[in-house]
């Protein structure tokens, strides 16, 4: 480097006293006050060649020396390029020390961090990636993550855009230990941070709660049954003064009864991890879901449905129907008298088929829709009471849904009503054997 700008300087200098040099001697020819003001110019430019040499000398020294100048201009030059290089100092300083620290924390977490370029290529990674993710360092530098963690569940999830986390994916040297993933991107340049955690305690837990849930409900089914009977015994008419506490006996009975069996069904639905490929008729389907809605109304709603799409469903048609009954029995609890429910089978923009139960009921406010699919949430402590729900239809819906691969899109406003759609992908969905047509006029 010093050798370099050795030459480069030389070079100046020596250009420049070639060019004095002939100053002096056209001002020598001119006269003899010309040539004494060249070198008078010659040996100020030659003065400030030498103090910016030194300057410039100064500028790409490492190490702080103090200022070459003592006094004068060059001096207050020397003096404000030298705080600005020590602040400069300070500030490199606080950034390492910041970026050491940030990588011990990253270092310290028991969560994978990968940091990956654009094209998904591995850049860092922390040790618990080396634990979690059997990464090497520095041979997985650089190389592409999907090659490393081979799962096809990883390389679809990334290559569907990683919107939502994805879990449950055992990892590559255990398949007992159960990870989750998560992808950020952050930055300008197509960054991306890839957490990894190991879930495999909350998966534990959650099969303890799963497997008591089923056992507590299993066991309470037989004591049910047996106070129903008895209460089925008993005759209001014979006592005319308990006929209110028999007749609310019994409706709680039946209550309770159905909650077991809704809980039921969502611990076997946890337990499945597929579901039967079936052709599932919509044109059937339909008619038995206004059926069934016209049933429960009783006349004081206003059911359609209409069947928009000549194409069937491949599932499960037990759980399938088990799904939809529980969105239009909503849809008739919970809209006043003289409303109307719709059912529609139609086609959906992105390919698939939609499933759609859109009600003109009491709808409901955006803050409880991320929520409403959980067990036993409540709106109001009272809706589900009053209209006799158990609080487990929709997540009974969700679990069915994702057993077939399919999601559930919730649009309502207050006092408007709502609608639930059941949004199937192309591959759930098959020409229909019965004649193609519009509307069924079920």
């Amino acid at each position: 480097m010093h050798e370099r700008l050795e030459r480069v300087w030389t070079r100046l200098l020596g250009r420049t006293l070639a060019l004095l040099a002939l100053a002096t001697l056209a001002g020598a020819l001119a006269g003899h006050a010309w040539a004494a003001l060249a070198a008078a110019l010659a040996l100020v430019l030659a003065y400030t060649l030498a103090k910016l040499y030194r300057l410039h000398a100064w500028l790409l020294s490492r190490r702080q020396q103090p200022p070459p100048e003592q006094y004068g201009l060059w001096y207050e030059l020397h003096a404000l390029l030298r705080r600005r290089k020590r602040d400069e100092r300070r500030r490199q300083r606080r950034l390492l020390a910041l970026l050491a620290t940030f990588r011990e924390g990253a270092e310290a977490l028991p969560d994978a961090l990968i940091y990956l370029s654009e094209d998904f290529r591995i850049l860092w990674f922390n040790p618990a990636a080396t634990r979690l993710a059997g990464l090497s360092h520095p041979r997985d530098i650089g190389v592409g993550v999907t090659h490393l963690l081979r799962s096809p569940k990883v390389s679809d999830w990334l290559a569907g855009g990683a919107a939502e986390p994805l879990f449950d994916i055992p990892a590559p040297d255990d398949e007992s230990r159960r990870l989750s993933f998560r992808l950020i991107r952050y930055g300008h340049a197509g960054r991306q941070l890839l957490i990894i955690r190991d879930i495999s305690q909350l998966m534990r837990l959650e099969q303890v709660r799963r497997d008591f849930v089923a056992n507590v409900s299993h066991e309470l089914r037989t004591p049910l049954t047996v106070l129903h009977g008895y209460l089925d015994l008993l005759d209001p008419e014979d006592a005319p003064g308990l006929a209110p506490m028999l007749v609310e006996m019994r409706t709680q009975s039946l209550r309770m009864a159905q909650i077991v069996e809704d809980l039921l069904t969502l611990s076997r639905l946890e337990a499945g991890s597929a579901v039967d490929d079936d052709r599932v008729a919509m044109d059937g389907m339909l008619r038995t879901l206004r059926r069934e809605a016209e049933a429960l109304s009783q006349g004081r709603h206003t059911v359609e449905a209409e069947n928009a799409l000549p194409a069937d469903l491949v599932g499960s048609a037990k759980e399938l129907h088990s799904a939809f009954s529980n969105l239009v029995s909503n849809a008739v609890r919970y809209t006043p008298a003289g409303g109307r429910i719709a059912i529609h089978w139609r086609g959906h923009p992105g390919g698939g088929a939609v499933l759609e139960v859109v009600d003109t009921g009491q709808g409901i406010a955006a803050q409880h829709i991320p929520r409403i699919t959980e067990r036993f949430y409540r709106v109001s402590n009272s809706r589900s009471r009053d209209s006799g729900g158990t609080g487990l239809g929709l997540a009974i819906v969700k679990h069915v849904l994702a057993l077939h691969q399919a999601r559930l899109e919730i649009a309502s406003e207050p006092g408007k009503g709502s609608r639930f759609a059941c949004v199937f992908g192309p591959e759930r969905v098959q020409p229909s054997l019965a004649r193609a047509g519009a509307g069924t006029g079920a």
